[in-house]
């Protein structure tokens, strides 16, 4: 018999969790029609011998909404073997959406998540009014990967009550009406709903974006009808008014009827983290399904001579005010560098010492091609220490000396990796939150599939080969409602990973040129993907895009 792709002899991990089994799979058309011995010949076969052979990996929190019309292929996350992207998080999203309203949501999507508006508003067809025709408008831009969507609570509250949904609470009827958008929004195919209570996420005029101070009772309400379709509530949440206040409603949401997903994340102590695994553990042994997803790494800002110093004074913002080359000459004049350094000292002590602690928590990602994203010793504070030197000027120094490449991680998510593991080696945290698509110029967390694997399994043993895929596969496909995908079987979606583990790892962030009108972002490529298969086509191949677009918009089973 003849199949359209075989891959040889790799060590299968089939996202079950069970232990890894050397097998042969076969292929036809999007699904798998074999796994164990094929005796038949592939039109394509891959030799995945000594290679390890995963299902496609699973990103629950993407910000890909814009960048999805000017870079179908989805990079970053398509070089880290991604095959299933999560869109429309943190409740900021296109849809539904009137027309008079376009400008208004593209503003929205700005200020929150730093996606240009005029990129937006250009880049997009805009050719929908109501959620199920946006995810239409998606399908025919050819993703290269597959993508689901999250209707959002900001476009919700907008599309009902217009400007009152920014700060006031809804009355009954306008309560219905949002309920009832949500509930077909997910009939027409969105996974779920998603809100942000975040008050860090605002508006262009400085107020907090729609639905950030919506009462529970609004959210409870939407659940039951987002349930009722079989999908997802997301959010992030506000702790600052106390673990037990958010989690009664994520509990809330789930007895309406829900899957519940959220943000999560520790802090410099252990306390907030054993406060939330005392309250999600109260819920869960309730049966409540209730889950989060967190960056498996110190997350935050990348500091470079593209991306800038956190430093707000003249000579600074002259500097990078200055095309690129121009800057990194700037550097080779001492007096230039000096007056930097006074202005950062000087900056400093206006902020009352603020920018030490910032020094102590950033660290360089180091000089070779994997970018160091562990390590204790590499924090700029304690490199200016040892080398006698105010931090600016030792930060100065070595962006000049290595021709404007290094790249400092301010870590603001997670800064311990300790109270991380006891997080996300609970049985409710997974993986995730990249952001991929969002603050392009500043973060890149893309590769935190890549990290999972290389790190937290292959480097630390926290995790075994078999519950590091799980984690990132079948699990957040469960709580997306796919049935099809997340798994290796006989009759599921091709969505197949093929990994050299030993060489697997994430390269060096790079600063490149490549969006609407020669804007900048942050990228960064994987090292040791053999191939990423999405719905049974190739679209990586030796760590490179092969120009398949082989995505396809995934919708809520009710649909």
């Amino acid at each position: 018999m003849t199949f359209d792709l075989v891959i040889r002899g790799g060590m299968v991990v089939d996202g079950t969790g069970a232990e890894p089994v050397q097998a042969d799979i076969a292929v036809n058309g999007d699904r798998i029609e074999l796994v164990g011995e094929v005796t038949g010949t592939g039109r394509k076969e891959i030799d995945a011998r000594g290679l390890t052979v995963t299902p496609g990996f699973v990103d629950l929190h993407t910000h890909l909404d814009a960048q999805i019309a000017w870079d179908p292929y989805m990079t970053p996350l398509s070089w880290h073997g991604v095959t299933t992207a999560l869109l429309g998080n943190c409740g900021v999203t296109f849809a539904p959406c009137k027309p008079e309203d376009r400008e208004v949501l593209a503003g929205m999507m700005e200020t929150v998540e730093d996606i240009p508006k005029k990129a937006i508003l250009e880049g997009l067809p805009w050719s929908w009014e109501t959620y199920g025709e946006y995810l239409d408008a998606l399908e025919a831009l050819q993703p290269a990967v597959n993508v689901g969507g999250l209707v959002g609570h900001c476009a919700l509250r907008f599309y009902v009550m217009g400007e009152r949904g920014v700060e006031e609470q809804p009355n009954e009827a306008e309560l219905q009406r949002m309920a009832e958008i949500a509930g077909q929004s997910v009939k027409d195919g969105a996974i779920g709903f998603f809100t942000s209570r975040f008050l860090g996420h605002y508006l262009p005029d400085g107020r907090h974006v729609p639905g950030t101070h919506a009462e529970h009772g609004e959210l409870i309400e939407i659940a039951k009808r987002v349930g009722e379709q079989g999908g997802l509530m997301q959010g992030v949440m506000n702790f600052s008014k106390g673990v037990d206040y958010e989690m009664e409603l994520l509990a809330n949401e789930a007895k309406a009827g829900s899957r519940v997903l959220f943000s999560a994340g520790t802090g410099a102590n252990a306390r907030f983290g054993d406060e939330l695994k005392a309250a999600v553990s109260k819920y869960r042994a309730q049966g409540l399904d209730i889950n989060a997803v967190s960056i498996p790494r110190s997350g935050g800002f990348l500091s470079s001579l593209h991306s800038g110093f956190l430093v707000r004074s003249a000579a600074w913002k002259n500097l990078f005010s200055q095309p690129f080359e121009q800057r990194l000459q700037a550097l080779r004049d001492e007096a230039v560098v000096n007056q930097l350094v006074a202005e950062a000292e000087q900056n400093n002590r206006e902020r009352n010492g603020e920018l030490d602690k910032i020094y102590a928590r950033m660290y360089w990602l180091g000089a070779q091609q994997r970018p160091d994203y562990a390590s204790d010793d590499l924090s700029l504070q304690q490199l200016a220490d040892a080398a006698g030197v105010e931090p600016a000027r030792q930060w100065l120094h070595m962006v000049r000396d290595s021709g404007g490449q290094a790249v400092f991680n301010y870590r603001v998510f997670n800064p311990n990796l300790d109270h991380l593991q006891d997080l996300i080696t609970t049985d409710w945290c997974m993986p995730g939150l990249g952001d991929a698509g969002a603050h392009v110029g500043q973060i890149m967390d893309c590769g935190w599939a890549t990290f999972v694997l290389s790190y937290w399994h292959r480097d630390r043993g926290v995790y075994s080969l078999p519950e590091a895929v799980q984690r990132i596969t079948s699990i957040p496909a469960r709580v997306l409602g796919l049935q099809d995908r997340g798994l290796l079987q006989a009759g599921m979606k091709a969505d197949i990973n093929v990994i050299d583990l030993p060489r697997l790892a994430e390269q060096q962030p790079e600063f490149v040129y490549d969006f609407p009108d020669n804007g900048g972002r942050f990228i960064q490529k994987g090292k040791g993907y053999r191939a990423t298969i999405c719905n049974g086509r190739t679209i990586v191949e030796n760590d490179e895009l092969t120009g398949t677009r082989a995505g396809s918009v995934l919708r809520n089973r009710s649909a």
